[in-house]
């Protein structure tokens, strides 16, 4: 049987999600039988019942039996409480036992905690919590769940068991696709209207999971590629004591205080051209940096430091014992490992893995990103014709080189006007060509917004209104099992929106782990007085004092002010007033992935 429980602090919301879990399990045609563990009285010692009054007129065992159900009492009495090993042991056959309670019991756990409690988590003393199901974000590194999130909490748990395996892909290459997303994944809780934009990263983190499979890589070709496994050494590096620098080795128990002189043995040690034999105590040897110790040789002195003729060499001792040398493994020993899975790997890298003895790598498939731009404006390229009231397309040649830059495999889907049917059909094919879709145009709910309209009447539709400026609408959904982020037409907006949350989501996806944007806190050269309710993104860059300026005019159809820029300021969500030289958050593009 598959055990999994569910555990956390009294008034966490355990038993609420146990009823849950097994209502959504059973649905899917798994059985499922629970325990729970309670540290209080519970129904059947509450005294006056008939079952009650047996155990305690003497009886050991109580069949408790009616039309509906029967259960056997067992009475402790002075016995100890048994494990639940034991228990377990008691239930018949099911595809999965959900237990709640026994958190130190070793079994995988999610962990339900809700904030209003008060109560830390118990994950962060306990590695058998894989996850977090909260009614409020929470700082973690285990996935995290909302807690009324039943569906996605349930394929966590189904997943983690191996109740859910991943669907072959093609056969030839071996590769393993994870399960589709769930229809539903992107819904925010009812009555949700505005969204600030931490609240929305936290949903999308919570929400999404690695949809790629997997495929063996070379090395050497390995840059930018996502690591499917945790990368091991094959030998120790260096694989043998060997020299720091250019020099003289000798064993350094056969010097002292004082002038050493020592004789010269014929030869020498280099890279690559090791000494043949052993040297003899009292005697030293030439040797190169990057050369094994011969035998014999335990400590080098610098040549700079010595008088050398034909046959003896002379230094200043006393030596310090292995000075100017490394040990066997002093890097990276045999067998440990190197790089972890979920490491998106660089050149670096790739020399590391190299001298680590791995030609070759089990990596993630890349993240397949389909970009799709709709509207009867655009004109798809420059090098046909415009009217006056046509624009040319900006957002998909934008979009296509982020996904490339992220290194992603770009699909130019191409552009589509606004016709239902043909957006459709173009979908359609996309859904099976890529792992995700994003379009550009659309996302708000206006007469002319084709593609919000299309995903919410034929596919899953999450319109998120996030408290952003610039981008405020964002249309998550589902289509065909294929996720779809609808980013807004504007282009200055569209790059915002696929900035911040499209990158860090994208990342997950392809099973690189979520990515958070790097920024630092520079003085302002600018001033400004923001309202509370937004979070904005200015386009700035660094003068040559290191002060942020931001772009003349904050107007989303300027589109010049992207190539002006060499990164975002990023202000909160509350009120703030900024003046020169006040701190602000500056996030340069290269610590946004974009290069």
């Amino acid at each position: 049987m598959k055990v999994y429980g569910v555990t956390g602090w009294k008034n966490a919301g355990k038993t609420g999600l146990m009823e849950r879990l097994v209502a959504e399990i059973t649905a899917r045609g798994f059985s499922v039988s629970t325990v729970k563990h309670a540290h209080h009285t519970t129904d059947v010692d509450q005294p006056g019942t008939d079952s009650f009054r047996h155990r305690q007129a003497g009886a050991g065992e109580v069949l408790l039996a009616s039309p509906h159900r029967w259960a056997l009492m067992a009475e402790l009495r002075d016995a100890p409480e048994p494990p639940l090993e034991a228990l377990l042991a008691r239930l018949s056959p099911a595809d999965v036992v959900l237990v709640e309670g026994y958190k130190t019991a070793p079994h995988p756990k999610i962990e339900a905690h809700r904030a209003e409690t008060g109560k830390a988590l118990l994950s962060a003393e306990n590695n058998s919590v894989r996850a977090i199901a909260s009614d409020a974000p929470v700082e973690s590194p285990l996935p995290r769940f909302d807690l009324d999130d039943t569906g996605a909490i349930a394929d966590f748990i189904l997943a983690d068991l191996g109740l859910v395996m991943a669907a072959p892909s093609e056969a030839a290459s071996g590769d393993l696709t994870p399960p589709r997303l769930r229809d539903d994944c992107f819904a925010m809780p009812q009555g949700v209207a505005w969204v600030p934009v931490n609240e929305a990263l936290s949903r999308l983190k919570s929400v999404l999971r690695p949809v790629t499979g997997t495929e063996t890589c070379a090395t050497h070709a390995a840059r930018g590629r996502v690591l499917a496994e945790t990368a091991v050494a094959r030998r120790s590096n260096p694989p043998r004591p060997n020299s720091a620098v250019d020099g003289y080795g000798f064993a350094h128990e056969a010097t002292g205080e004082g002038v050493q002189r020592l004789p010269l043995v014929a030869g020498r040690a280099a890279a690559g051209q090791p000494f043949e034999g052993a040297v003899p105590a009292g005697h030293a040897v030439r040797i190169l940096t990057g050369a094994i110790l011969p035998e014999g040789v335990d400590t080098v002195v610098l040549e700079e430091d010595c008088a050398v003729n034909a046959t003896h060499v002379a230094f200043d001792g006393p030596a310090k014992l292995r000075a100017n040398t490394r040990k066997a493994g002093e890097d990276v020993t045999e067998g440990s490992p190197a790089l972890p899975a979920g490491h998106r790997l660089r050149a670096p890298d790739l020399a590391l893995l190299s001298a680590l003895g791995l030609g070759e790598v089990t990596v993630q498939r890349k993240l397949r990103v389909g970009v799709l731009s709709t509207g009867d404006e655009i004109v798809p390229s420059p090098a046909e014709p415009a009217l006056p009231h046509q624009i040319w397309d900006a957002n998909r040649p934008m979009l296509l080189s982020l996904a490339e830059g992220w290194d992603y495999a770009p699909v130019d889907l191409g552009h589509v006007r606004d016709d239902q049917a043909l957006i459709a059909t173009r979908l359609d094919t996309a859904a099976k060509e890529c792992d995700v879709i994003l379009t550009s145009g659309g996302a708000s709910a206006g007469d002319e917004d084709h593609v919000s309209a299309l995903l919410r009447s034929q596919g899953t539709l999450s319109s998120w209104r996030i408290a952003l400026k610039p981008g405020r609408p964002l249309a998550l959904a589902m289509w065909n099992g294929t996720p779809v982020f609808g980013l807004p037409g504007n282009p200055v907006a569209a790059l915002v929106c696929a900035l911040i949350f499209a990158r860090p989501a994208l990342s997950l996806l392809a099973g690189a782990g979520w990515t958070e944007a790097q920024g630092f806190t520079v003085p302002a050269a600018f001033s400004k007085r923001k309202k509370p309710g937004r979070r904005e993104f200015l386009r700035a860059r660094l003068d040559a004092e290191g002060r942020a300026e931001v772009f003349a005019s904050e107007g989303s159809g300027r589109i010049s002010g992207l190539s002006w820029a060499t990164g975002l300021v990023e202000l909160p969500d509350e009120a703030v007033e900024i003046a020169p030289g006040s701190p602000v958050r500056f996030l340069p593009y290269e610590g946004l992935g974009l290069r």
